[in-house]
C-alpha cells in the first residue's frame, strides 16, 4: 500500500482535480447561478496562479506533506490509532470525521484571529465566486493549513489512505460548493442536510460580516449546525447577495501580484473598512 500511494498519489490528485475542474466549468456555462460580469481569463489566471504558488511552497517547505507524515507514523506506530492498533474499518471513518472537524475549526479561527484573517482575506477578496475560487488561497495560508494538518495527522496516527481520501474529497467538495452553478431548490435542500452546497457556501462569501462569519464547513454541514454557525439564507434573498469584500471592489483582486501582496497591506479588517458596511450591519 505504501509503495502504491507514493507512486500514484500525484496522478490520483491531478486526475480528480483536472476532471472535476473541467466538469464544473462546463456546468457553470450551461447552468450558471449568476452571470460572472468579469472577464474569466484574468480571474482564472490569478486564482490558479495562487494555487500553483501554494503547491510549490508546500513542496519546498515540507516535500512529504501530510501523506509523508502519515506514512512515517504508520511505519513507526506513532499516533493514537496506531498505538491502539485500530483496524482500518474504524480508523478510516473516524480520521475523516476528525480531519473535517479540524478544517471547520481552522476556518473559523482564520476568520477571527487577525494575523490569519490577513492571509484568508485573499480568498474572500474574489469579487465573484466560481470553481476557481476554491483554490484561491495565499501560499502562506496553504503552508499554515498544511502545518496544522500534519500535526493532527501525527497526533491521531491517521492512516495514509485516509489522508489521500480526505484531501481529494476536500478539494472536490471545495470546487463543488464554490461553483457558480444553480441546483434545483429541492435537490439543494436535500443535499445541504448532509453536505455543504453552493447556495449554503455562497452566503459565506457575502460582503456582510454577519454572513461571511457563518457557514465555515467545507465537506459536512453538520459542524455548522452543531456549533451554531449555520445560516440558511442571506439577508435580502439570494438574488441580492453581494460577493467579495467591500474594501476591494476594484480590479485589484484579479491581479496575481496584488493578491500575493494583500496580507502585507495596511488597513483595518475589510468588513469594517467602509461606513456603508457598518451601517448595513447595524
Amino acid at each position: 500500500m505504501q509503495s502504491f500511494l507514493l507512486t500514484h498519489e500525484p496522478t490520483i490528485r491531478l486526475a480528480f482535480f483536472g476532471g472535476l475542474l473541467a466538469l464544473l466549468a462546463a456546468w457553470e456555462v450551461v447552468s450558471p447561478w449568476r452571470p460572472s460580469g468579469l472577464p474569466r481569463l484574468a480571474r482564472w489566471r490569478t486564482n490558479l496562479g495562487l494555487s500553483i504558488a501554494g503547491a510549490i511552497a508546500v513542496r519546498l517547505a515540507a516535500p512529504a506533506a501530510a501523506m509523508g507524515v502519515a506514512l512515517w507514523c504508520e511505519a513507526k506506530e506513532v499516533g493514537l490509532f496506531n498505538q491502539l492498533g485500530a483496524p482500518l474499518l474504524v480508523s478510516l471513518p473516524l480520521s475523516l470525521l476528525a480531519l473535517d472537524l479540524l478544517i471547520y475549526a481552522q476556518h473559523a479561527t482564520f476568520h477571527h484571529v487577525p494575523i490569519f484573517w490577513r492571509m484568508h482575506r485573499v480568498h474572500h477578496a474574489d469579487p465573484v465566486i466560481d470553481v476557481t475560487t476554491a483554490v484561491r488561497f495565499h501560499p502562506l495560508e496553504i503552508l499554515a493549513s498544511m502545518g496544522i494538518k500534519m500535526v493532527a495527522v501525527a497526533a491521531l496516527g491517521v492512516p495514509p489512505v485516509s489522508v489521500l481520501i480526505f484531501e481529494v474529497a476536500l478539494n472536490a467538495m471545495a470546487m463543488f460548493n464554490h461553483a457558480n452553478v444553480a441546483l434545483p431548490p429541492r435537490v439543494e435542500r436535500i443535499l445541504r442536510s448532509v453536505i455543504v452546497t453552493p447556495d449554503m457556501h455562497r452566503i459565506h462569501h457575502s460582503v456582510r460580516k454577519d454572513e461571511h462569519d457563518m457557514n465555515f464547513g467545507f465537506n459536512l454541514s453538520l459542524w455548522d449546525r452543531a456549533f451554531g454557525t449555520y445560516r440558511g439564507s442571506p439577508r435580502g434573498g439570494a438574488e441580492n447577495l453581494r460577493i467579495g469584500l467591500d474594501a476591494y471592489k476594484g480590479a485589484e483582486p484579479t491581479r496575481l501580484f496584488w493578491s500575493l501582496a494583500l496580507p502585507f497591506l495596511d488597513g483595518a479588517r475589510p468588513d469594517k473598512a467602509s461606513g456603508e458596511q457598518r451601517q448595513e450591519n447595524s
